[in-house]
């Protein structure tokens, strides 16, 4: 796996509109564990983006917070929950290194595990296991690498292998991820830049022992 980019990559990437992982709505994936009761407060959406997660949990009474390490994500997130009048709290955070003991009962990943290396990941599973309370639930949604490339990619080993000691993986499903086609990908999709995918995703739910 390549090393994981920086946060100066994901700057540019909101504040040139081209983050293709930016829909304007929550990801199917996550509003359906939503409908189905799988989520219980309080609740860490991290690397949250431009808050579309934060702001459906919000909007339905959740106490959640979004976390990302991109600065001018979170200034999205918030513009984004303000022109809808939703009340959602945002932060700046580093996921490799997250504050607090055992605060959260769900913690919702979307598109952020896929994005690390193998050091980072290790880091990343660590921080995570500190600030969930024991018997709470992660939800990582990950691109899968049966996809076309369309982002980082992982396999269902490095998910399992990921989460040892201390966790439980109860489960890991295929679904979809939906992103926005840039032009680095229009013409090896066939499609014209712009155009919303579905690709590929892994969906795993695992429980901190």
């Amino acid at each position: 796996m390549d090393e994981t980019p920086t946060m100066s990559r994901f700057d540019q990437a909101y504040a040139s509109n081209t983050a293709p992982w930016v829909i304007g709505e929550p990801q199917p994936a996550i509003v359906e564990l939503e409908h189905t009761g799988a989520i219980s407060s309080p609740v860490l959406d991290i690397g949250c983006g431009a808050g579309e997660h934060t702001i459906l949990l919000a909007r339905l009474g959740y106490d959640v917070l979004g976390m990302d390490f991109a600065p001018r994500a979170i200034e999205q997130a918030r513009a984004n929950a303000a022109a809808r009048g939703v009340d959602a709290r945002f932060e700046v955070g580093d996921a490799l290194r997250l504050a607090g003991t055992s605060t959260y009962r769900t913690v919702i990943d979307s598109a952020l595990f896929h994005i690390f290396d193998d050091a980072d990941r290790a880091a990343y599973v660590r921080s995570l296991h500190g600030v969930c309370r024991p018997g709470g639930l992660v939800y990582v949604l990950a691109l899968s690498d049966a996809g076309r490339g369309f982002g980082p990619q992982v396999g269902e080993d490095t998910i399992r292998s990921a989460f040892g000691t201390g966790w439980e993986l109860e489960s890991l499903q295929t679904t979809t991820y939906r992103g926005v086609v840039g032009e680095a990908h229009a013409e090896a999709f066939g499609v014209a830049a712009g155009t919303m995918v579905d690709e590929p995703a892994f969906l795993a739910r695992v429980r901190r022992l």
